[in-house]
């Protein structure tokens, strides 16, 4: 464990932790994370961003300039941000979006999803599966297009492959950091890691079955991935998530259903590090290094040469 991680921890246990806890609106959610990101996550130097509508959803679309790291013409990763379906937009991650361009060689396009408890679901559902259909008039074809996505936003990642499966049409590939994908909350790590977990409290459920899912069944697929009626053929996924968090067994239960059906897993558990670790890819060793193994997972999708037809 670096002496980052360590700190980041400690940090989390102390501030982040019981912000959490204390939390009764989402008002401040939204102001502590769009304060922070602008404050300690900034892109790397070339960052190119310029917000598109696409399928009625206002997206960012980051690239790097060409003269350093030219986008694969014709490839595009729709990334989906977490926040709880409450906070956090492409801005607040923007950062990861232009590493994630620049190490994928991807344009990224993150959409600007509505927030609950305004907009409660299935308006973030919704939102991602117009934004995907949305690429198709820029051009971009299923099979060139990688969905990926973090915590709340990577359970939306998975709740569009579902959607997608059950079309028979589905996507490159699609990763996931730290997960949500199960709204009933039978996972057992809620328990058994309620103290392991340095940033997340488990009480803190009611974000979404009262703020977002406001009265709608938590197994539905849009919200709950886990427990969609999976079919081959899948693409390759990609599921990283920290061992100590309480949403380890989203993670885990979801590669074990996907593998069920047919479908390759990549499962990439990490002792120690915090929820979404790799958002803090500036100051952790740890977040550099599983951001590249993703890259990698994503590069390796795309040996062969991109149809543009």
């Amino acid at each position: 464990m670096s002496r980052q991680l360590k700190w980041l921890n400690r940090l989390s246990r102390l501030a982040v932790k019981p912000f959490l806890r204390r939390m009764s609106g989402p008002k401040w959610a939204r102001i502590q994370l769009d304060w922070g990101a602008r404050l300690l996550f900034h892109p790397p130097p070339q960052t190119v961003a310029v917000w598109k509508e696409t399928g009625g959803v206002p997206c960012l679309f980051v690239t790097n300039r060409a003269k350093t790291h030219s986008p694969r013409p014709g490839a595009v990763m729709l990334y989906i941000h977490g926040g709880g379906y409450v906070a956090g937009s492409p801005k607040t991650h923007k950062h990861l979006l232009a590493r994630l361009a620049r190490l994928t060689q991807l344009e990224v396009c993150a959409p600007d999803y509505r927030k609950a408890p305004e907009h409660p679901f299935p308006a973030a559902f919704e939102d991602t599966l117009a934004a995907y259909k949305g690429l198709f008039v820029h051009g971009y074809r299923p099979e060139n297009i990688v969905i990926g996505g973090d915590s709340a936003g990577g359970g939306l990642a998975l709740a569009l492959l579902a959607h997608l499966n059950t079309q028979g049409v589905v996507p490159k590939a699609v990763f996931a950091f730290s997960p949500f994908t199960d709204a009933t909350f039978s996972g057992a790590s809620l328990v058994r890691n309620t103290d392991l977990d340095p940033m997340l409290p488990p009480e803190r459920q009611d974000l979404i079955t009262d703020w977002y899912l406001a009265g709608n069944p938590p197994a539905d697929p849009r919200v709950s991935p886990i427990f969609a009626p999976w079919t081959s053929p899948l693409p390759p996924v990609f599921l990283q998530a920290s061992e100590h968090e309480i949403l380890t067994d989203d993670s885990v239960r979801m590669a074990e259903v996907l593998r069920a059906a047919g479908g390759h897993v990549t499962l990439d558990i990490w002792p120690d590090v915090p929820h979404v670790w790799v958002f803090f890819t500036r100051v952790l060793p740890e977040a550099k290094e599983a951001l590249g193994r993703v890259a990698k997972f994503v590069n390796d999708q795309f040996v062969e040469p991109i149809d543009k037809r």
